[in-house]
């Protein structure tokens, strides 16, 4: 099931953050996303468990994928494109641009993106630790 986060989902979410970032929390304040107005958090359940979740920001016509995460055990069953259609059908008709950055040596996500239609726009050097990131970006029709 799809949903969007409430704040009984933020410690769930930020154990699954942990897997981007080992200080997820405090990078990305999760109860601060759900009461901004701008910022979109969507949780994948599953048999009562939280096993993927998508956060943007939203502003306008555009929208910035910050993270999107789906519990290890998980992956590959459609969780991350159904989140993704999800966000997408969520920003509406107005939406002209969804940007995000991937590490460059993360093929499957760059893979998934591209079934979006998102494409690589600009490599960010040492953007992350011991990677690059590709800002990928999708236009509206």
């Amino acid at each position: 099931m799809l949903r969007n986060a409430v704040v009984y989902d933020i410690p769930r979410i930020n154990e699954l953050g942990m897997l981007l970032h080992d200080n997820f929390s405090n990078l990305f304040k999760i109860n601060e996303m759900l009461e901004d107005g701008y910022s979109k958090v969507i949780v994948y359940e599953k048999d009562d468990k939280i096993v993927g979740f998508i956060s943007a920001t939203v502003l306008y016509d555009t929208c910035d994928i910050l993270s999107l995460v789906v519990d290890p055990e998980y992956r590959h069953k459609m969780i991350a494109s159904n989140l993704i259609t999800y966000l997408i059908s969520e920003c509406g008709e107005s939406l002209k641009l969804m940007t995000l950055e991937v590490a460059s040596k993360n093929t499957a996500a760059i893979s998934l993106y591209e079934k979006f239609g998102f494409e690589i726009v600009y490599t960010r050097k040492n953007y992350y630790k011991d990677d690059d990131a590709y800002l990928m970006a999708r236009k509206s029709e």
